[in-house]
């Protein structure tokens, strides 16, 4: 009995040591944010068990756990809330009820997963989309654009360049009594990546050129290229988004052979014919020094992936790499950065590359914020970091849509 008690005691601070990540001393409610991270190893963990033993995908199990936290479509005194389809893409509408002399302003929100979790009808999404609703008098669409591994590249940024397009149809805008001057394309994390990717696309298309006033975009993650910035090192354990987790989560946007994540933990990834596109990337150039700090640059590793995968070096992938041509077009910009986030700085280096082809850009950066921030806005696991991510979008939004 003894000899148990003993082992099990050892096991359980094993377990502890594994799931434990310091958390920096500047974040705001530190044990709060402590316990949410070992929450969210602990799921990793588990999901990483339950695919070894055969008894669901990882990505399964985040996903199983995540539609405990989906919402239903209630309407309240201020907002009227719909769910609908475009097409066949499902989307939740957003309505104010108070009556407006002149048209409205329109969001169109991407939500983040890195492409294979998530849904608009998480309760921090709803939140976040009715109160923009409620506080701009505006209408907000969320759009369930499909998910990897099921539906890979480029699905995902196809169902969102559908909602857009089917969006801006003058009997769609006329309908909800939208101004077509004042659209603004936004998104979180992967949802970023795609709220980018549709606004450049759009913009240079003669067809809906000048069609979006805005694009605002928090904790995106920009490129695929380059796993070893220096954002990628101090945060590779979190808090809440490893290095690790996010790499076997984005990985299955482009594919389920397990070599390609494989290869980009060791930042060996590229194909070779790759190397011009690390201009666009190269962080000992474009990240301004605070950032930079004692780390080295070291070029990632050509052709060591045998199969190659092409799909990395497409822009529709990596919006970091477009030309600057490409995003000159882009227009009034938004971007939020997290200090404790890995993709900390793709944001970053996406600000210096669209200043420099004269895109008016607002970057505001979180010192003690970390990824997946504005997840955590609801009972009970609520942090006040989040809410500050979610006063900043929409004053922002309020003040320029």
């Amino acid at each position: 009995m003894g000899c148990k008690a003993v082992c099990f005691g050892l096991s359980c601070l094993l377990f502890a040591y594994y799931i434990y990540t310091p958390i920096p001393q500047n974040i705001e409610e530190r044990w709060k944010v402590g316990i949410l991270d070992a929450v969210v190893k602990i799921i990793s963990l588990m999901g990483t068990l339950f695919e070894s033993i055969g008894l669901m995908r990882c990505e399964e199990w985040f996903f199983t756990i995540m539609r405990l936290d989906v919402t239903k479509p209630i309407s309240d005194e201020n907002v009227t809330v719909l769910d609908t389809a475009f097409g066949d893409i499902p989307v939740r509408l957003y309505l104010p009820k108070r009556k407006l002399e002149k048209q409205r302003p329109a969001v169109i929100f991407l939500h983040g997963g890195a492409f294979v979790l998530g849904t608009c009808k998480l309760s921090a999404y709803d939140s976040t989309n009715r109160r923009t609703a409620n506080k701009l008098g505006a209408v907000v669409v969320g759009a369930d654009y499909r998910l990897a591994p099921q539906y890979q590249f480029p699905v995902s940024l196809e169902d969102s360049i559908f909602v857009v397009k089917f969006f801006l149809q003058d009997d769609i805008l006329a309908k909800y009594r939208v101004d077509p001057t004042r659209i603004c394309i936004s998104g979180d994390s992967s949802g970023g990546v795609l709220a980018t990717k549709v606004t450049e696309l759009l913009q240079n298309d003669p067809e809906f050129k000048n069609k979006i006033k805005a694009q605002a975009l928090i904790y995106p993650g920009l490129q695929l290229l380059d796993i070893f910035m220096p954002s990628h090192q101090e945060n590779k354990h979190g808090p809440i988004l490893s290095r690790d987790l996010a790499i076997k989560l984005s990985s299955l946007y482009l594919t389920k052979d397990k070599a390609l994540p494989q290869a980009m933990r060791e930042n060996q990834h590229m194909p070779r014919g790759s190397r011009h596109l690390f201009k666009f990337v190269n962080w000992s150039v474009l990240l301004p020094e605070k950032y930079k700090k004692n780390h080295v640059y070291k070029e990632p590793v050509l052709g060591k992936l045998d199969p190659s995968y092409p799909l990395l070096m497409d822009s529709r992938v990596s919006p970091l790499i477009a030309n600057d041509s490409q995003l000159q077009n882009l227009p009034l910009t938004y971007i939020l950065t997290c200090e404790h986030d890995i993709l900390r700085d793709d944001g970053i280096i996406y600000v210096t590359r669209l200043r420099k082809v004269g895109v008016q850009v607002t970057h505001d950066h979180i010192e003690d914020g970390f990824h997946g921030a504005l997840s955590f806005i609801m009972s009970p696991f609520h942090l006040r970091l989040g809410y500050r991510i979610q006063d900043k979008y929409i004053s922002w939004l309020e003040e320029n849509l």
